[in-house]
This record gives structure tokens, sequence and C-alpha cells, in this order.
């Protein structure tokens, strides 16, 4: 084999490896100085103990909350713990009536406030929408972000995917129901409208001087009158909204229900969507809606359709209020068709009316599949009881597993990791400290990770965690393993130690990608799948996987090339962990193109011409005079041939060994031995 021809470069590898080292490290040291990061990752509420509120929802009518209401009660609360950038926290039902809320350390007032205030749902019209990112500041030729109507301009609304669409059940039209393509379309014709040269915006701003901004009305005409609802100081809060932001996710906060809100929307998971609404005071309560479920659409014949709907039907009052909103949004262009539906100051579903609906039972279809359909209708039953929630209890909890328990997870890390090392030791002897180098720097880069992510992320350390970090230093530990028994496979086939670390190298990392991403995968799956620490768990676990190939291919490899450079591994020093003779290299070795060398090769690469000009016993030629014309059988035997003559110390040097009549003879005669050897 050819010695390769792309030159390495080990050194500017490592140089990399200690820039992505040394990269957390630096941000934590930023952090420490200009906010409140530490050098210590957080730790989670097994480990540190934390605050315990017992929460008790009430309804206001006297009903009794199901068991689906405090599933949803939970998982507001846990949107609302989320989005104020409390992590690892616990909550759970206790006794199907108390929801438990275990926050690590000290919990703040703002957060027990946050997590036990009232949950609350709202229809209110919207007004405008956008994306859900701040807006850009306004140019110098003074545009203004939106008409004298409110809407907003081209750019803002034409790209914002429509919400779905609210009919009458049953439908009497079923194309009737899919207005999201229409909608956008109206929606980019009136912005094209607001934005030509000849319309009165365009003319206003190419004046020197702006134009004066049109009077607000004394009264609003209705709840969708934008042009009385957004004031300039709702529309800059509207513009500076980011929905990115974990803490305007939070929720819990209900804006006057005789104002303009504005607010993020969300999917059926709690996530942003995408979009950020302005709209007007509320017209509809929560506590209307009589029932709420799911299914798949009732088409106009009678038959089951495909699509998946949820089916909404207030009371009657609140059907009353529902005809009068829908015969008045069914006349609005978009957005301002649109009725949204605002649970926990959030936005769940913003759905367009395409017609009246006078019997207070709403249909609304989508791109829904059957997971968010019986989410979404879920959330409204929950938003339609007027639920309070009632501190019990609030106090202290010491750590679950507490100091000792973490105590001894350390001590099993301590003690697999010197285990790691001694096998390394005796198995690869001086070899065995590029081990020990890996993992130190793996775990260096563990630490520095996990504390920028613990700063940045509110990312918590729980015991599972630990158990991952401890579970990787085996996972670690094998990828060198491999490495190392692949090189030296290599130099048991005659190669020297550079280009056995090459092609060792090119063998072993296919190995070790294939292993770690079975690891990485399995990770993900778990941390998708579980819940609570086992979490942690999978989170350590993917982390430590990652790093362990950042570190094989920017240390472990690198360091190695660097090594078979030196004398003491190159020639296979007794403590190097590379001795042929503990190797069992055999003395005579073939070599390639009919030949066989006896005693060690000291050749650059793999095939070359030996440096120290060893001993050679030249084989017979194959057909045609070509030195590579024999067969495997025939090699073999003449490697046979020529190491029973060294051990018998009968080295012939004038005379050539027929290697292919060896062969032919070993095939024939079965045990009897080569011309010109002994047994």
């Amino acid at each position: 084999m050819a010695p390769p021809t792309r030159r390495r470069r080990p050194v500017r590898t490592l140089i990399t490896l200690v820039v992505v080292v040394v990269l957390p490290f630096l941000a934590v040291f930023i952090g420490t100085h200009a906010s409140d990061a530490t050098w210590t990752p957080k730790l989670a509420l097994d480990l540190e103990g934390g605050t315990q509120i017992i929460l008790t929802p009430v309804t206001t009518d006297g009903r009794q909350p199901t068991s689906g209401d405090i599933e949803q009660a939970i998982n507001v609360i846990r949107q609302r713990v989320d989005g104020s950038g409390v992590s690892e926290a616990e909550i759970s039902s206790q006794g199907g009536n108390n929801i438990v809320v275990a926050i690590p350390g000290k919990a703040s007032d703002e957060t027990i406030a946050t997590v036990s205030r009232s949950s609350h749902m709202e229809f209110r019209p919207v007004l405008a929408q956008d994306y859900g990112v701040p807006a850009p500041q306004p140019t110098a030729s003074g545009t203004p972000s939106a008409d004298p109507t409110g809407e907003p301009t081209a750019g803002a609304t034409s790209g914002a995917t429509s919400s779905p669409t609210a009919t009458v059940e049953p439908t009497p039209d079923p194309s009737a129901a899919a207005g999201d393509a229409g909608d956008e379309d109206t929606a980019a014709d009136a912005g094209d409208d607001a934005t030509s040269p000849s319309s009165a915006t365009s003319s206003a701003t190419a004046e020197p001087t702006a134009a004066p901004t049109p009077a607000r009305p004394s009264e609003p005409s209705s709840a969708s009158d934008a042009a009385y609802w957004v004031t300039p100081e709702v529309r800059a809060e509207f513009d500076a909204l980011d929905c990115t932001d974990p803490a305007n996710l939070a929720g819990g906060v209900s804006g006057d229900p005789e104002k303009a809100f504005v607010a993020c929307g969300v999917d059926s998971d709690g996530k942003p969507d995408g979009l950020k609404y302005i709209m007007g005071p509320v017209e509809i309560d929560g506590s209307e809606i009589d029932r709420a479920s799911s299914g798949l659409e009732t088409l106009a014949s009678g038959q089951v359709g495909s699509r998946w709907v949820v089916n909404m039907e207030f009371t009657g009052k609140g059907g009353d209020l529902f005809a009068d909103v829908t015969e008045r949004l069914a006349k609005q262009s978009p957005p301002q068709n649109q009725f949204a539906m605002v649970l926990d100051g959030l936005v769940i579903s913003a759905p367009s009316v395409s017609q009246i609906i006078p019997n207070g039972k709403a249909e609304i279809s989508g791109s829904f599949n059957q997971a968010t359909a019986a989410s979404l209708a879920n959330r409204l039953s929950f938003g339609s009881l007027p639920l309070n929630f009632e501190v019990q209890s609030e106090q202290q909890i010491s750590a679950t597993l507490g100091t000792e328990q973490l105590e001894k997870g350390l001590l099993a890390g301590v003690i697999g990791l010197l285990l790691v090392v001694l096998y390394s030791l005796l198995q690869y002897r001086t070899l065995g400290l590029l081990t020990v180098a890996s993992l130190v720097i793996a775990a260096a880069l563990t630490y520095g990770v996990i504390t920028l992510l613990s700063w940045t992320q509110g990312y918590r350390l729980s015991l599972p965690g630990v158990a991952g970090l401890i579970v990787a230093i085996g996972i670690t530990a094998d990828s060198f393993i491999v490495y190392f028994e692949r090189i030296r496979d290599e130099l048991r086939e005659g190669r020297t130690l550079g280009a056995a670390v090459e092609r060792g190298w090119a063998r072993a990392r296919r190995t070790i990608l294939a292993s770690d991403a079975v690891n990485l995968i399995a990770a993900i799956v778990l941390y998708f799948l579980a819940v609570g620490g086992v979490r942690g768990f999978a989170f350590t676990l993917g982390l430590t996987t990652v790093i362990d190939v950042v570190v094989v291919f920017l240390f472990t490899h690198p360091a190695m090339e660097l090594l078979a450079r030196t004398k003491f591994f190159s020639e296979g020093h007794r403590a190097s962990g590379l001795d042929p003779r503990r190797l069992g290299v055999p003395g005579t070795r073939y070599v390639g193109r009919g030949k066989v060398v006896t005693g060690r090769r000291d050749d650059v690469a793999a095939g070359d011409a030996a440096v120290d000009e060893p001993v050679r016993t030249p084989v017979a030629t194959g057909v045609g005079g070509r030195g590579d014309g024999l067969t495997i059988a025939q090699r073999k035997a003449a490697a046979r041939a020529a190491q029973a003559a060294v051990v018998e110390d009968r080295v012939v040097e004038d005379e050539p060994v027929d290697a292919a009549r060896a062969a032919t003879n070993d095939d024939t005669t079965g045990d009897q031995p080569a011309e010109g050897s002994e047994r």
C-alpha cells in the first residue's frame, strides 16, 4: 500500500482543540463579571433542595374539577414555570385534587405568584398580527408601520400564515371552511395597496414633513375598531414584543378586559407558533363555553370526512353573543376577521370567521391531526372553567437524595475512572497515558459546557445526570480501545508505526462514529419520550457522546500521530505498549511482491523498501514472471517455509526458495514439508 500523500498537520488540530476547550470557560468568565454566571453548575431539586408549593384548584361555580382539568392545570403551570426560567422543576398531582410544584433552590415571590395565579380564557377580536419577533426600527423616511386602520403593512401580513377557519356546524359547503389561501391572498393585496406609489401613505412619506396622524375617534364603533383601540402605546408594545423570549411565553397575565391586549401565539404544545397579535377588548368570557370536543368532520351529506376538527358549543347567552360577533367579523378583511382564543394570557388559536354562526355551535378546522385537535379541545374545556389556585402550603424542602447520595455517586465515578486508568496502563503501558489525557480533556470540556448551559439556559445537574456522566467514562474509553487495537493489528501485519496509525485510524473511526451514533440516537429518543430525572440522564449521555467524538478527532488521533514520530514509540520500546515481541509480530513476514523479510522492518510505510536492508529471502515469481502472481496459499506456504528456515538457522542467501513448488507440495502431499525446509 502506498503511503498517504495528504500532509498531516496534527499540531494545528491540537490548537483547534485548545480553542474549543477554552471557549466555554471564557464565556463563563465574562459572565461572572457582566452577569450572574458562576463557576459551578446549578443543582437540581434532588441534589440542592428547593421550594415546595401545594396548590388546590377551586372553581367559582362550585363544580368539582375533573382529572382532565387537573392535567390541563399542570400543563399550564409547567408552561409558566418553564417560561420564568426555572428548569428541573417537578409538577405532579397529589390525591387527584392537589397540585404539587417543587422548584429547585429558593423560589422568588414573583415565581410563586406566577405559579399560583388563576387561569382564565377570553375571546377577543384580532386587530393586527405579525411575525413574533421585534419589528425593525423605522427608516429615515419615517414610513409608518401601519395604516390608520391599524392593519400591519404588506411585509408583515403577507408572509404570516393564516389561522384555521371557523365555520358553522354542520358546514353547508365543505370548501368554505378552507379559506387559508384566500386569506393570504387578500392580505397580500391589501398590503400592496398600502405601499403603492399612489397611496396616501406613500405620498405622506414623500413630503418633507410627515402627514398629520388622523384623530382618534372619541368612541369605538365596535371591539374591532382598530382606529380607536390601537393607540401609539399599544403599537409600540406590539412592535417590541419578542415571542422567542421564554419570559413572554410564561402566560398568566391577562389584560384589562375593557382595553386592547397584546400577546404571543402558541401551538398545542405551548411552543411559540411564530405570530403575535393585537386584540380588542373581551367580547365573550371563557365560562360561556358549554362543551368542546374533537373528531372527524361531518360533511353536508351526513358522512364522516377525513379532516380532524374541533367542535365548540356555547351556552345560551354565549351563543347569542357569538352570533353578534361572527356577524360583524364575517364582513371584515384579514386579519380583522379572526377571533382569538386567549388562555392564560396566550393566544392558543385565532380562527377566521367565514360566515355568521347563529346557533352557538362552531367548528374549528385547519391543519389538525388527532393529537392537536384533542389538545385544543381540552384547553378550551379547561379554559371554560372559572378556575382559581389556592396555595395550601409553601415550605422549603431538603434535597430528596441529599449530599450523601451525591458523594456516593461521585465516589462511584472516581472508582470507575481509576479502574479505566489502571486497565489502560496495564494493557497499553505508556500508551495508556494518552487515554488518561483524553479522559481529562473530555472531563474539562464537559464541565465547561455544563457550566455554560447552567448560566445561559438554566440547566440544572441532577443525580441521573451525574449517572450519565459516569456512563460516559466507559463510552469514551471504548473509543480509545478500538483505536489502539486497530493500530496493534496493523503492526502485527508488519507495518511501521506511522503507517499503522494512519491505516488503524481509517478503520477505527468508522467503528467509533457508528458506536457514538447509536448512543446519541438512544439519548435523543430517551430525552423526548421520558420525563423528570430520566431526561437529565439522557441529556448528559448525549452531550458526552458528542464530546467523545470531538476529543477523539481533535486530540487522540493527532496526539498519536505525534507520538509515532518519536523514537520511543516508533522503535517499539518494551514500555511503550507497542513492543513487537509482546504483540506477537513474527520475525519473518511476507511483505508483498513475492518477498518475505526476516528480522524487524524499519521502513517508513507499508510496502516500502527497508531502510536498514534486513535479510531477505526471495521467492519464485508467479505466472508470467510477475512478482504478484502468487496465490494466497502459495504466499502463506512461502512464509511458513522461510520462518522454518530461520528457526533452524538455515537461511539460504544464494539459492532462492521455490515458493510455488513448496505450495504445490503442501497441497498434494498434505503434511509433507516444503522443499528446502524442515518441520
